[in-house]
């Protein structure tokens, strides 16, 4: 493969992206159009009742955000042009069977045309309610694999997974490795799971939701603490990685003859490099922390200080993918699954976050509502659950009961002061209880597929620049320091 021929490989191809509105479908859509504007088409699906609702959402949620003005600055004036010959929005709904494209012409045109189906639709809550859930990121990933079956020139099926599909459960060296489930293979020898099973079950708890006549409220948070019950049952943290792990066993058991590939990037940061640093969108994960502990709301950090935080910047997942389908095109890979992560080669640890945090907002503090800085102090590091209980405990819950009944013997005249303490609490309290798989994480993420990939990509230009998704590449401080810290305060702390 001579240098340009990666690049050269989507010349005059087609793909679809599900779940286009997605942070990483954008980062992959944006790059193919850069790199490539002389391929053929991309059928862009994303959630939506009709076709001029999906080009509305397509516009407005993709195109005319910030990702894309590098592409823009390229083009022009020609920009908008070369968009509406290129992409076609796709009104669909991943949870239905073919996607519930209702244009029969167009659903066909599709089958006709498309080299490549990159799957990037999921719910990425880790507390959704279990039938949403099971719809997007289990039944959605079989509905993908079977759209792709009908799919007359396909070359290569791409499902967007996450690392942490491993759930909590316990390896013998530590070590997540790039390996298939089984399917219905639970993680807990105790517990027997069956997919088609929990979908009966999920019914069952509907129905019965559905007799007692319970309000949308009701049924919400019914369903939620379900998803949580099952999941935790077979040895997974939460529905999110739940779901998503029964929808790689489906994927991998009725795959047939098609070119899978599975992407499971760990926790998706923002880009280091391209199309420039520091773009994000949305908090993720270990983002909640530093947002909240800039604030001044997160006195403490959560998490062993010596635990690793396995974090990757988005761009490097998508050239990983990139690489992957080109390189996997032509034949069925042998090694399908791609861990993309950062422990096993350039670890970063809670007390490095916390440090580099601290030095950030100490010298870029931000502004309270009344524009003055927000002075923060280093906090501590909290080494356990149990140590966080107690603390908060001390800290927080017994003082606040006395502000409450100084409040309510004083008119309420201390009443802003109780709410912003009671917020404050609050904020911790779901922090810790939302990223505690997390933030006590002991496993490293082997990738040995991925860094075989990384030999075979290496040297091989695309342009000017390199298909790099090395994680040893990272000097962490200055990433996080000059680059995605930054990009945090500019994209989601307005």
């Amino acid at each position: 493969m001579n240098s340009g021929n990666m690049q050269d490989f989507f010349k005059g191809k087609t793909i679809l992206v599900t779940g286009a509105t997605g942070f990483l479908a954008k980062v992959f859509i944006e790059k193919i159009l850069r790199i490539q504007p002389e391929i053929h088409k991309l059928y862009l699906l994303l959630r939506a009742s009709n076709s001029d609702l999906a080009v509305h959402r397509l516009q407005t949620e993709v195109f005319e955000i910030d990702l894309f003005r590098v592409l823009r600055g390229n083009l022009d004036k020609d920009f908008n042009y070369f968009i509406s010959k290129k992409v076609v929005a796709v009104a669909g709904d991943v949870a239905i069977e073919n996607f519930g494209i209702k244009d029969e012409n167009l659903k066909n045109e599709i089958f006709e045309e498309i080299d490549i189906l990159v799957h990037s639709a999921a719910t990425t809550n880790f507390n959704e309610r279990f039938d949403i859930s099971m719809g997007v990121n289990t039944k959605g990933a079989l509905h993908a694999l079977n759209f792709a079956k009908n799919c007359q020139k396909l070359k290569v099926f791409v499902h967007i997974s996450t690392a942490y599909v491993c759930g909590d459960a316990n390896y013998e060296d530590g070590i997540v490795r790039e390996k298939a489930f089984d399917m219905d293979q639970s993680l807990k020898g105790s517990s027997k799971l069956n997919i088609h099973n929990e979908m009966n079950l999920l019914e069952k708890k509907i129905a019965e939701l559905q007799a007692m006549n319970a309000d949308e409220n009701t049924t919400k948070f019914a369903l939620k603490d379900y998803g949580i019950e099952r999941a935790n049952l077979h040895g997974w943290p939460n529905t999110y990685v739940f779901t998503k792990a029964m929808g790689e066993m489906l994927l991998v058991h009725h795959k047939d003859n098609v070119r899978l590939i599975i992407i499971r990037p760990t926790m998706v940061t923002s880009t280091i490099q391209d199309p420039f640093p520091g773009w994000i969108e949305g908090q993720r994960t270990v983002d909640s922390m530093i947002c909240a502990f800039g604030k001044g709301k997160l006195p403490c950090f959560l998490g062993h200080p010596k635990t690793v935080l396995d974090i990757i910047p988005a761009d490097l997942v998508i050239n990983c993918m990139i690489a992957a389908i080109v390189l996997n095109s032509k034949h069925a890979p042998e090694n399908f699954i791609y861990n993309v992560s950062s422990s096993l080669r350039n670890p970063l640890k809670i007390s490095d976050v916390h440090n580099i945090s601290h030095q950030y907002f100490k010298k870029n503090p931000c502004l309270n509502k009344n524009g003055k800085p927000i002075v923060i102090s280093k906090g501590i590091a909290l080494k356990s659950l149990a140590a966080f209980n107690i603390y908060t405990e001390i800290k927080y819950v017994m003082p606040l009961k006395v502000l409450n009944l100084v409040n309510k013997m004083s008119c309420h005249s201390y009443q802003d002061a109780y709410d912003d303490n009671f917020k404050k609490i609050r904020i911790v309290k779901q922090l810790a209880k939302l990223y505690k798989p997390y933030v006590f994480f002991k496993l490293i993420f082997d990738d040995t597929n991925t860094e075989n990939l990384r030999k075979e990509t290496r040297g091989y230009n695309m342009e000017n620049e390199i298909l790099e998704f090395d994680p040893s590449s990272i000097n962490w401080e200055d990433y996080m320091m000059n680059t995605h810290i930054p990009g945090l305060i500019k994209y989601t702390m307005k």
